[in-house]
């Protein structure tokens, strides 16, 4: 049985190139992280990088290789896995003198673990046999992190070759990207985000990794990224059918998280967390029926008698408090901690000028925004230097990007073969057919502005990486695209692995001065702006559909906001929450919800 991480919190995927290297810094301290590898062009870079760094050969993998996708990812992932096994190893055989990593893998742990106490009495001890013996023992109990990848469901775009044939469906962007996981050597998972995708889940099947071995072992697990329950048990159920384990439910806050924001519809975290509480047992016993009648119709090694769904949550925490009242209150099995690591270049990528910019960001540098091709709302970065760009090509009437890479062309409004709306040829014909339409020139400009908001992330989101190594983006496309969470905004000072992890577990505290509600409520707001912003554009006119949405958005809020209500004492109580505070700001929110009301229909 594979052994776990020691950590009681793990590095959620950041953006293309934040984390696509997470785990050669930090996996031999015992931490996990997620590395994104949807974008095989910054995969086949960073091989370079790191066969150089670590001195392995590095035979490059063309793009005229028809499966160059998978094997790129393969391969990088295969070298990834030999690094930290080399670091691990290399950590392992250090003397424990005062500086040196073995130590520093000890003093990373929660005050209470059991292997930090051991190592501080190991350090009490005098020296002698006595004391050779348990610095062995501690030896033998150091465990790497786990090298965790991620992929987006929604990007699985069918390719081309270049005589504009349609290859085979197997090639497509996810596909590809899922087989250049599943041939790898790791022993880790595959967090699948961003929803269902049918060819994908069928396709997991297809890999005798992801099935339990004679000990009931999965060497190749899956990790579903999840908003809700009912999201949960359906992906979890259709899996389930195929023979596949889901290893662990990832709950990520729907809009108090980085990248990407896939709202509920006004669903809180907090009842969220409360309905896996309640039905994680049943949820665990009817998938474990149904995966284990699949297994047997199909000849396969069966699951243990009671194997394990982790359920983790993320998104948004920012105190140990609050970390630890997740695990205690509602029994998760651990925390993500994403955007504060953005300030540790120890353990993500972010390149010198960027990150001075989020070291002296304001609340107001974090925002929602309509950037991203897939149509999804994005959180972003206004000082960042992709913005920037963003803006001098509209200033030169040369709005939109060039696009090289194509992983988000989704769109097949004017050509046959789906083009991404960033780019630069997307937005000429959408702004000479906006032109056409003849508006008024408040609502032209607004139309304008929501065509040219688009931003190509495929480059800026890698950027940073290579910029950080000192390597030259293709293209010379040097602008840099970065979406932490607004949680981010609490924090403001560059610091090193262990100060940020000293933070996690409650030995010093990182937050600024900036005035910092509870998580809980950070969320609520969030969603009361989300939906101040939905309203606005129907109040006046809203469809029965659009008024259902608002209507059953509201109702959910109100439903949260009585759920908090009820939770304020024990949250006051466990996690040091200020009651009063607390009460006050619910109170407001509920105002601000229940004061948004849609003109009563008018008779037909």
């Amino acid at each position: 049985m594979p052994q776990t991480s020691p950590h009681s919190f793990h590095i959620p995927v950041m953006g293309l190139g934040y984390t696509i290297d997470t785990p050669v810094k930090v996996a031999h301290f015992g931490i996990s992280s997620v590395i994104s590898i949807i974008e095989d062009e910054l995969v086949e870079r960073m091989r370079a990088f790191h066969c150089k760094e670590s001195g392995t050969p590095y035979t490059e993998i063309p793009i005229t290789e028809i499966d160059h996708r998978a094997q790129r990812i393969t391969a990088y992932l295969d070298l990834v896995q030999r690094i930290v096994q080399h670091n691990t190893e290399k950590l392992r055989a250090e003397p424990f003198t005062k500086g040196s990593d073995i130590e520093k893998y000890f003093l990373l742990l929660p005050d209470e673990h059991q292997l930090r106490m051991q190592f501080e009495l190991m350090q009490a001890w005098p020296e002698g046999e006595a004391r050779r013996l348990m610095q062995e023992d501690l030896r033998a109990a150091i465990v790497p992190g786990t090298i965790d990848v991620n992929i987006m469901a929604k990007i699985d775009r069918e390719v081309h070759a270049k005589d504009g044939t349609k290859l085979p469906v197997e090639y497509a962007e996810g596909m590809a990207a899922f087989r250049g996981f599943a041939l790898s050597a790791l022993d880790s998972a595959i967090v699948i985000s961003a929803g269902y995708n049918p060819r994908i889940y069928s396709y997991i099947a297809t890999f005798p990794d992801f099935f339990p071995d004679p000990n009931g072992v999965i060497k190749k697990k899956v990790i579903l990224k999840v908003s809700d329950l009912r999201s949960a048990l359906i992906q979890g159920k259709i899996l389930a059918k195929k023979g596949i384990w889901v290893s662990e439910f990832r709950i990520e806050s729907g809009l108090n998280c980085g990248g990407h924001a896939f709202a509920t519809d006004g669903v809180l975290m907090g009842p969220i967390l409360e309905e896996f509480k309640e039905k994680r047992a049943a949820v665990s016993a009817e998938l474990h029926a149904l995966c284990s009648a699949a297994l047997a119709e199909g000849g396969h090694h069966p699951l243990p008698a009671s194997p394990e769904i982790r359920i983790t949550v993320q998104g948004g925490i920012g105190t140990t408090a609050e970390d630890e009242f997740l695990r205690e209150h509602y029994g998760m099995d651990g925390t993500g901690w994403g955007s504060p690591f953005l300030l540790v270049p120890e353990a993500t990528n972010v390149e010198d000028k960027t990150l001075q910019q989020l070291s002296v960001a304001k609340k107001e540098d974090y925002y929602m925004s309509w950037a991203s091709p897939l149509g999804i709302p994005f959180h972003n970065f206004r000082p960042s230097t992709s913005e920037a760009q963003r803006k001098a090509r509209i200033a030169k009437n040369r709005p939109g990007s060039p696009c090289y890479k194509k992983f988000l062309s989704t769109n097949t409004e004017f050509t046959e073969i789906p083009i991404c709306t960033a780019s630069r040829q997307y937005q000429d014909l959408k702004l000479k057919q906006l032109d056409e339409q003849k508006l008024d020139p408040i609502s032209h400009a607004v139309a304008t502005a929501r065509i040219t908001e688009k931003d190509c992330l495929c480059e800026g989101l890698g950027a940073s990486a290579l910029l950080k190594d000192h390597m030259t983006p293709a293209h010379k496309l040097e602008a840099v695209a970065i979406c932490p969470g607004p949680n981010l905004a609490y924090f403001s000072k560059i610091v090193s692995l262990r100060t940020m992890v000293d933070h996690i577990y409650g030995r010093i505290s990182l937050l600024n001065e900036n005035d910092r509600a509870n998580m809980f409520i950070n969320e609520m707001k969030l969603y009361v702006d989300y939906l101040k912003r939905e309203f606005e554009q129907v109040k006046h006119a809203a469809t029965d559909k659009q008024r259902r949405y608002i209507e059953n958005f509201k109702a959910n809020m109100l439903n949260g906001i009585q759920y908090y209500e009820e939770l304020a004492p024990v949250l006051h109580q466990q996690a040091a929450t200020k009651l009063q505070r607390f009460k006050d700001d619910l109170a407001r929110h509920a105002a601000d919800v229940r004061a948004m009301l849609l003109p009563a229909q008018v008779p037909a």
